[in-house]
């Protein structure tokens, strides 16, 4: 064999390799789906977006709940038995409130409980989903988000706060129409969350969360910890299974030529003192 094949054979590989780990990523993904399902007797669902890189050129791109998403979501639920319990893994820092309302009305009509799991973090639309359900298991730093609505750059709340400071005289048109716009928006968030609640919360709790979580008290990415989500009336637990953090194991990030964090695999379990080294 000539330095020439070397080179071309080397090539090759390297353009397959990318694809033989995709494959090998999703068939052990399908099997722990499989054996999860089977242990649960569950229709288990994942809504995961990551940081992806272009193939080509490298730029990262950022994923987020979209159409697309909700199709695939609601498609699954539609192939679900209404009895089957529904167990939903959110890993997303949110998107479009069109599609993750879609996907929260789904969760909330169905018959069977639904449990949403959230390893490490479900903001914005990925909260507007995990509100619909029975029950929230999160790790114990896994968090939450508030759902207040979004204008271009700018929080609808902030708006109309910006709005209400000055005489109506002094504010230019379109801003108006952007206070106006935010103004429907935040009762119109309000409303999908107080109805998404009435799954698990009273109709009193329900509106009271409804209010706190998407009328700008924080800002919107201000996370919401398992404590603070039980504190505030949230069915949420933190008794995360290991078997759904193994799932977040096989979505890995775009591999990067230095790791940003490292560290040996496995679990790590403290010895003896007897058997410590001095």
């Amino acid at each position: 064999m000539d330095l020439g094949q070397i080179i071309w054979l080397f090539f090759l590989f390297s353009a397959i390799e990318p694809l033989i780990k995709q494959r090998l990523l999703e068939s052990s993904r399908q099997r722990l789906l499989g054996r999860i399902e089977r242990n649960r007797r569950s229709r288990v669902i994942l809504l995961v977006h990551r940081q992806e890189t272009m193939s080509l050129l490298g730029f990262p791109l950022m994923r987020y709940i979209d159409i697309n998403d909700a199709e695939e979501v609601l498609r699954a639920c539609e192939l679900t038995d209404p009895e089957v319990p529904l167990d939903i893994v959110l890993h997303t820092p949110g998107g479009l409130v069109l599609a993750a309302t879609q996907i929260a009305r789904a969760v909330r009509g169905h018959k069977g409980k639904v449990t949403v799991f959230v390893p490490h973090y479900a903001m914005s639309g990925g909260t507007l989903i995990a509100l619909a359900a029975d029950e929230i298991v999160m790790s114990p730093h896994a968090v939450l988000g508030p759902v207040d609505p979004q204008l271009g750059q700018y929080p609808a709340a902030s708006l109309l706060k910006a709005v209400a400071k000055k005489p109506v005289a002094e504010v230019d048109d379109q801003t108006l129409v952007m206070a106006d716009v935010a103004e429907k928006a935040i009762a119109q968030v309000r409303a999908s969350v107080s109805e998404l609640l009435s799954r698990s919360q009273s109709a009193e709790k329900a509106e009271q969360l409804a209010e706190l979580l998407s009328a700008g008290t924080w800002t919107h990415d201000y996370p919401i910890t398992v404590e603070e989500a039980q504190r505030l009336g949230l069915k949420v637990r933190s008794d995360m299974p290991p078997e759904f953090l193994m799932l977040m194991s096989l979505f890995p990030q775009p591999v990067r030529r230095h790791p940003s964090v490292e560290y040996l695999p496995g679990p790590r379990h403290a010895e003896p003192a007897e058997k410590r080294s001095p």
